[in-house]
């Protein structure tokens, strides 16, 4: 019985020890793969021609509705039976989607946005509608919550867990109005144009303009860029202007957006977009305010002197941040002739690096000498900013010949809060720490307990086996 019962013993505290050394820590917070829902959408179609520039303002698309947390937001274009249509055919400069409140019962249309889309409109006291605009500096021009351009498809737009981007927060909704979505889609239609390139970076002798598109005479030093390819503009054909009817096609934006219904679990994210042209200065008694903003969103890159690879146009930006929180993604957007860009603290400490992927193919999605994907960041950490702290950008393109019309905006999302399991990283991982000790703890005395009873055991044993003497003796 007792051999048997120290057996029994071993054979617990072995079950023990392996179910010590089996146990894992904690996972964090909840994921939300699980959660998330997915939707694809058609934009109202886009009637193309040869040459033709198509760069609506729609309003009230179709949009997932309710207290939700975007997860991500992916577009492309296709054609009326739904084919992708690759960038040399068609050039999509870019497109942006911006929430907005509307006055119930008011409609909005495209002869409703007014000089330099301003939405100041007002009916007596209140305006007919008000713009949700993102968190960033440059709020003039830049607003929008989400856009992208010829990088769109191979660009990840994924937003880490746990965060997600508020949207339509009841408690936010003024009385007497709607939340609802525009999306302004800028797209090229390149067949048989005389220079595809030019075209795409909207050279104004190309489009034999004058005047912008609110009537205003463009400055003769403006070499190319938004102001010479607006809606229902021309680029030259091989053949002169006049569109050929029969190659009249139909297109739509096709808009992914991946969402999770809003709850105490999804931690809020927020976006800020930083321009590489806005024109702030630090100067003394400067606070970094918004209004003390303007972004440009445009820039020329002019040929270098010399011939060769070598030739890089390097644009640098240090801007004041307004936000006291943690960077969780990070993104750039950059035209043809791009070669990268990057966001770092002053002290050259890098924070996220964003690289353009062009393609070398015919097929949509990898054409070839179009940027096709920008990388995307998600930071191991996240990235720590201070309300008031100076942030470089840094954006690169190649000069070996000269550009209109580049852009340099990065994206990121901002946090306030870290989820509640990882409110401190180092407090977490000393607790892990901790956790791990205290079972290697516990470990330890098991087996110290196992040997320590084997001894035992042995020790009984040999000691019967030395003192036994026969009974019939």
């Amino acid at each position: 019985m007792a051999r048997c019962g120290g057996r029994s013993l071993i054979s617990s505290l072995l079950l023990l020890l392996v179910a010590l050394l089996t146990i894992s820590p904690s996972r964090g917070f909840v994921k939300t793969e699980k959660k998330i829902k997915s939707a694809s959408f058609l934009s109202p179609k886009l009637v193309m021609n040869p040459g033709s520039v198509a760069n609506p303002f729609l309003f009230d698309i179709d949009f997932p509705r309710g207290h939700i947390g975007i997860k991500g937001f992916d577009a492309e274009v296709v054609d009326q039976d739904g084919n992708p249509v690759p960038l040399h055919q068609t050039y999509l400069h870019h497109w942006v989607v911006q929430p907005y409140y509307v006055r119930k019962g008011f409609n909005l249309s495209q002869r409703d946005m007014p000089r330099n889309h301003g939405f100041s409109r007002h009916l007596g006291s209140k305006p007919d509608y008000i713009l949700v605009r993102n968190g960033g500096l440059c709020r003039n021009t830049v607003r929008h919550f989400f856009g992208l351009g010829s990088e769109t498809r191979k660009t990840s737009t994924r937003v880490p867990d746990p965060y997600a981007i508020e949207i339509d927060n009841p408690e936010e909704t003024p009385d007497g109005y709607e939340f609802k979505w525009l999306l302004n889609i800028h797209a090229i239609d390149t067949r048989d144009v005389v220079d595809k390139s030019g075209c795409t970076e909207c050279r104004c002798d190309l489009y034999n303009v004058t005047i912008d598109e609110y009537g205003r005479a463009i400055k003769p030093d403006y070499k190319g860029g938004l102001y010479c390819c607006y809606d229902k503009t021309q680029c030259l054909l091989r053949n002169g202007f006049d569109s050929v009817d029969e190659k009249t096609r139909t297109l739509y934006l096709k808009y992914t957006v991946r969402w999770v219904d809003w709850d105490s679990s999804v931690v809020p994210a927020k976006v800020y977009i930083l321009d590489v042209t806005d024109s702030w200065e630090p100067s003394q008694g400067s606070t970094g305010d918004s209004q003390e903003h303007f972004c440009h969103v445009e820039y020329e890159v002019k040929p270098c002197k010399t011939n060769g690879d070598g030739c890089v146009d390097v644009k640098k930006k240090s801007l004041m941040m307004p936000f006291n929180g943690y960077i969780v993604y990070g993104a750039a957007h950059q035209h043809a002739g791009g070669i990268g860009a990057a966001l770092y603290r002053e002290d050259g400490e890098g924070i996220c690096t964003s690289m353009p992927k062009y393609g070398n193919a015919d097929e949509p999605g990898n054409e070839a000498g179009y940027i096709v994907g920008m990388s995307s960041c998600y930071p191991d950490e996240p990235v720590k900013v201070t309300s008031g702290e100076t942030l470089t950008l840094e954006f690169n393109y190649s000069s070996a010949v000269g550009h209109t019309g580049v852009m340099g905006l990065f994206y990121i999302l901002v946090t306030q809060q870290l989820p509640e399991q990882e409110s401190s990283l180092p407090a977490l991982f000393q607790a892990h720490t901790k956790s791990v000790s205290f079972l290697s703890f516990l470990a330890a005395t098991v087996v110290v307990a196992v040997v320590v009873l084997i001894a035992a055991v042995v020790y009984r044993r040999q000691k019967r086996e030395d003192g036994y003497q026969s009974l019939s003796t």
